[in-house]
C-alpha cells in the first residue's frame, strides 16, 4: 500500500514552503525519522524527518518549488505505516522550533504521521494562504484574511517515477499529477505547478509551444523557453532588452542582468521592515565615543583566556553588555506600543542582526539581562553559528525586544537602521578606527566608534533616547561599569 506524506506546518503557522533539497533518492530504504527533505520557511531552514520506515515509490515536487501546507510532497512504497506513529505526545523533531502541538497526525492513504505534523484530524480547512499579513521576526500583529478554499483530495498513486539523473533524484514533474490542466477562453493549457513556473521566471505562457499529450504547457516547455532553447524562446524574451531572458536565478544573456528570486526569509524580512518604516515614526541620534578602554579590555580577554579556550571575543561583546546594562537604567527604550498600552518589558530579549546567504534574520539571546559577560559571549557565538548554517529555529527569531546591528563588520561608520517589528529601538554599532581625540589639553590617537539608535518616538521621546544612548557610551568608555 502506498502512503503519501504531505508538507506539515512544522511550527509559527506556517502556510507555505520552498523545497530546497532533498536528502534521500527514489528507490531509498528509509527509517522513522531519517531526514527526508530540507524546506526553507519565511524564517529559517527546516529539515524534516521521515514520518515512517520503507521504500522511497516517488518524489512528488521538484527542488525550488514554493508549495502549501498540506500538498503531497513524497510517496512511499509498501510497509507498515500504520508502525509509523510515535507515542501520543511526542513531539516532532522536524525542526528546534517544529514543537508539537498536542495535534493528532491525521492519516492519509492508511498511514499515520508524526505527532505534531499537519492540521487536525477533524480539520479539512486549509490555513489562510499568505497576503496583507506577514509574521515579523519578533511578534507582530497581521491583518486577518478570509480562509483559503478547502484542500483537494490526495491524487491516486501513479506508477514509480524515475529520476532523471543521480545528482538530482527527483522525478519528472511530479508536481503536474496533483491537478488537472484547465483552460479557458484564450488561456494556454497548463497546470498550476507549470503556470507558477512560468510566472516565476517571467515566461508569457501564450508564446511557448506546448509538447503534451493534450496540448498542455509542460514545465519542460517552460524551463526550455527560459534557456532561450525552446521553439518559442524568442517570442517570449523578445521585450527584454538584447533578448535577454527573464530567469530567475540568471543572468540576462549578455551578461548585464541578474535575476534572483524574491521569496523566503529576504521576502519575509522586506515585509516586516516596510511595514515597521511605514508604521512608527523614526527618530535617529548619534553618538561618537571613545573606545580604546573597552578595546583594552577585549585585547585582555582574549590573551588571558577568561572566559574560556572557546570563547570567541570581539568588541560586540561589549555592546552587547553596554546595551544590556543601559537598558536596566533606561527601561523604557525597552518596549512596545501594543493598541492602546505602552508595554514596557522588564527582561532583555537581545536581537543581533544578522546577514545570511538566505537574507537578513533577526535571532535573540533570551534573558540577556541576567547574562554575565561568559554566557553572553557563548550567546553570541552560538547565535552567529546557527545563522550562518541558516538554521535558526523560528523561536529563536521571536520575542526580540531591542537589537543591535553591527554595520561596522562591513567597514561602515554609522547608520540609520530600521527597528524591528514588536520593538521600539535599534542600535546600529559603526567600525571602529584610529582618529585624533582630545584628551585632557592634548589632541592624542584614540580608538573611536560612531553609535546610532533609532526608536519609535510614539513610544519614547528624546530624553528617553538620548540617556539610553549616553549610558551605552558610558559602559564604552569605561567597561569597568559594565562589571559593576
Amino acid at each position: 500500500m502506498s502512503f503519501e506524506f504531505s508538507l506539515p506546518d512544522v511550527g509559527e503557522g506556517l502556510t507555505e514552503a520552498d523545497l530546497v533539497s532533498w536528502k534521500v533518492a527514489v528507490g531509498d530504504t528509509v527509517t522513522v525519522n531519517q531526514i527526508l527533505v530540507e524546506i526553507e520557511t519565511a524564517k529559517s531552514l527546516v529539515e524534516l524527518p521521515s514520518p515512517q520506515a520503507g521504500p522511497i515509490e516517488a518524489l512528488l515536487v521538484d527542488e525550488g518549488q514554493t508549495i502549501e501546507v498540506g500538498t503531497p510532497i513524497i510517496r512511499f512504497g509498501g510497509g507498515d505505516p500504520a508502525g509509523a506513529s510515535e507515542p501520543a505526545g511526542a513531539s516532532s523533531p522536524a525542526a528546534g522550533d517544529a514543537q508539537a502541538s498536542s495535534e493528532s497526525a491525521g492519516e492519509a492513504e492508511g498511514g499515520a504521521t508524526l505527532v505534531g505534523y499537519g492540521a487536525k484530524a477533524a480539520s479539512s480547512k486549509r490555513r489562510p494562504r499568505k497576503g496583507a499579513g506577514v509574521p515579523a521576526p519578533a511578534s507582530s500583529a497581521a491583518a486577518p484574511e478570509a480562509p483559503a478554499p478547502a484542500a483537494p483530495a490526495p491524487a491516486a498513486p501513479a506508477a514509480p517515477a524515475v529520476p532523471a539523473a543521480p545528482a538530482a533524484p527527483v522525478a519528472a514533474a511530479p508536481a503536474e499529477a496533483t491537478a488537472p490542466a484547465t483552460a479557458s477562453a484564450g488561456k494556454p493549457l497548463a497546470k498550476p505547478p507549470v503556470r507558477k513556473l512560468a510566472k516565476d521566471l517571467g515566461i508569457d505562457l501564450a508564446a511557448v509551444v506546448p509538447t503534451g499529450s493534450r496540448g498542455e504547457v509542460t514545465r519542460d516547455d517552460v524551463k526550455a523557453a527560459a534557456s532561450g532553447t525552446g521553439a518559442a524562446a524568442t517570442a517570449a524574451t523578445g521585450s527584454n532588452v538584447g533578448g535577454a531572458t527573464a530567469s530567475a536565478g540568471a543572468g540576462s544573456a549578455d551578461g548585464l542582468e541578474e535575476r534572483i528570486p524574491f521569496k523566503g526569509v529576504a521576502k519575509m524580512m522586506a515585509k516586516a521592515m516596510v511595514d515597521s518604516a511605514f508604521t512608527m515614526p523614526h527618530v535617529t541620534e548619534f553618538l561618537d565615543v571613545d573606545v580604546t578602554e573597552t578595546m583594552a579590555f577585549v585585547r585582555k580577554l582574549k590573551s588571558t583566556k577568561f572566559l574560556g579556550e572557546d570563547i570567541k571575543v570581539s568588541p560586540l561583546l561589549l555592546v552587547a553588555k553596554a546595551v544590556a546594562w543601559a537598558v536596566a537604567r533606561n527601561p523604557r527604550i525597552n518596549s512596545c506600543l501594543e493598541g492602546e498600552e505602552i508595554v514596557v518589558k522588564k527582561y532583555v530579549n537581545l536581537g543581533i542582526a544578522a546577514a545570511t546567504p538566505r537574507g537578513l534574520i533577526v535571532p535573540n539571546i533570551k534573558g540577556a539581562h541576567t547574562m554575565g559577560l561568559t554566557d553572553l559571549a557563548q550567546g553570541i557565538q552560538d547565535l552567529t553559528a546557527l545563522a550562518r548554517s541558516g538554521k535558526t529555529p523560528p523561536a529563536d527569531q521571536s520575542g526580540g525586544t531591542i537589537t543591535i546591528t553591527n554595520v561596522g563588520v562591513f567597514g561602515v561608520d554609522a547608520g540609520t537602521p530600521i527597528i524591528n517589528p514588536g520593538e521600539a529601538a535599534i542600535l546600529a554599532f559603526g567600525q571602529i578606527r584610529k582618529k585624533p581625540w582630545v584628551v585632557g589639553d592634548e589632541i592624542v590617537p584614540r580608538d573611536i566608534t560612531t553609535l546610532s539608535v533609532s526608536a519609535d518616538h510614539r513610544v519614547v521621546d528624546g530624553e528617553i533616547i538620548s540617556k539610553f544612548l549616553a549610558d551605552v557610551g558610558r559602559g564604552l568608555e569605561d567597561p569597568t561599569l559594565l562589571l559593576a
